[in-house]
């Protein structure tokens, strides 16, 4: 089958293309194509989207704290993404909350080791390290034994669960989207069935569902857990999200409006689906605790855990097969890059040109695309 749109025979009418997942990654990518194409968008919940992993993220928008774990292709994604974010928001008719007010990365001394080390994985040099003066003038109610600290002036952050809200609403009162939600997707071989039944006729077919995808068309697929618990706050005020070193993995706690506050473990490298055990939510609780006096006052909202996917090399990636794309493995920079994986994706089906730096920063960005349509780069 031809990668690419034979536009001669939709002559008069928009592209038919059928979205599967209504996560973050595919709530945007039918929000940028609402007007060009004839979106069918099918995911297994109700609409909320309370079962993505999208749902559970505190959307820190980070590149350079995270390029302590990640490449250097990663960062410079997640720099571009941080640019895209504001416009994309800007298109929205409700506001969602956006901060990039930077990060603050902390350690108590007898985590300080930690601290350096983090510092010394860092692939960019836009920061700088803080004493305790510096930190009580960025986040005058903080724990005042903070001796030491990395401030990322950069970085930013957003409120998924508005975002995800704002998009859903936009996109179930277009008329180009037919929105079916409960609905079982299965893509097998390139034939997509939704509640077993064969649906044909889409010129593109986006698989957007995560680790929904590792069952039929990407089993090289596995989860990456996350832990993260809600809570609101009244007596704690913190003016950017906060990294904590921690003996057995970085700790953050990300401010969002009215003193809510999202609390939870970067990484956990397990597949394990059962709910946060005790251990991990007296680690989160006691963090928190331990950076602000008055976290412990919080209400507790929520304690939640979750999968994100992620390849072998936890970096993602557009693979084309066909008139099949998957756009899958954020690992946790499901926030940080989708804005990058959605525009690439548009550029593709729009038969428009690239910006060059996605697959400068990444060349394994995209796999399997047809060779006699390759991306034309912006210039």
């Amino acid at each position: 089958m031809s990668g690419r749109i034979d536009r001669s025979a939709h002559t008069g009418c928009k592209p038919k293309i059928a979205i599967l997942g209504a996560g973050l990654i595919g709530r945007l990518l039918a929000f940028s194509l609402k007007d060009e194409m004839q979106i069918d968008l099918f995911d297994q919940d109700d609409g909320r989207g309370e079962l993505s992993a999208a749902y559970l993220a505190a959307a820190m928008l980070a590149p350079l704290a995270e390029s302590a774990e990640s490449g250097t292709g990663i960062m410079q994604l997640g720099e571009i993404a941080l640019e895209l974010w504001p416009k994309i928001l800007q298109a929205l008719p409700q506001k969602v909350f956006f901060q990039r007010n930077g990060s603050l990365l902390l350690a108590f001394e007898q985590d300080r080791a930690s601290l350096e080390t983090l510092q010394k994985n860092l692939k960019g040099d836009h920061y700088r390290r803080i004493d305790r003066a510096e930190i009580t003038t960025l986040e005058p109610e903080i724990n005042q034994r903070f001796a030491q600290g990395l401030f990322l002036p950069d970085e930013g952050q957003l409120d998924n669960r508005q975002l995800l809200a704002v998009l859903g609403d936009v996109l179930r009162a277009h008329a180009n989207i037919n929105w079916q939600t409960e609905a079982f997707v299965q893509l097998i071989e390139s034939e997509l069935l939704i509640n077993g039944d064969l649906r044909k006729g889409y010129d593109w077919i986006i698989d957007c569902r995560g680790l929904g995808a590792c069952k039929d068309s990407q089993p090289d697929l596995r989860g990456v857990r996350g832990e993260v618990a809600r809570v609101h706050a009244p007596q704690v005020t913190l003016r950017r999200p906060v990294r904590l070193m921690h003996p057995r993995y970085p700790i953050y706690i990300a401010p969002k409006p009215n003193h809510h506050f999202v609390i939870g473990a970067t990484q956990i490298e397990t597949q394990d689906q059962r709910q946060p055990t005790v251990r991990s939510t007296l680690e989160l609780l006691s963090s928190c605790f331990s950076v602000h006096s008055g976290f412990a006052e919080a209400e507790i909202l929520q304690i939640q855990s979750g999968l994100r996917p992620a390849y072998l090399h936890n970096e993602p990636q557009m693979r084309v097969d066909g008139n099949v794309i998957s756009l899958n493995g954020l690992f946790r920079h499901g926030y940080l890059l989708s804005p990058v994986l959605v525009d690439l994706c548009r550029s593709y089906l729009l038969d428009q040109p690239m910006d060059g730096r996605y697959l400068g920063a990444l060349p394994e960005l995209v796999q399997g695309a047809d060779n006699g349509h390759a991306f034309r780069e912006a210039l």
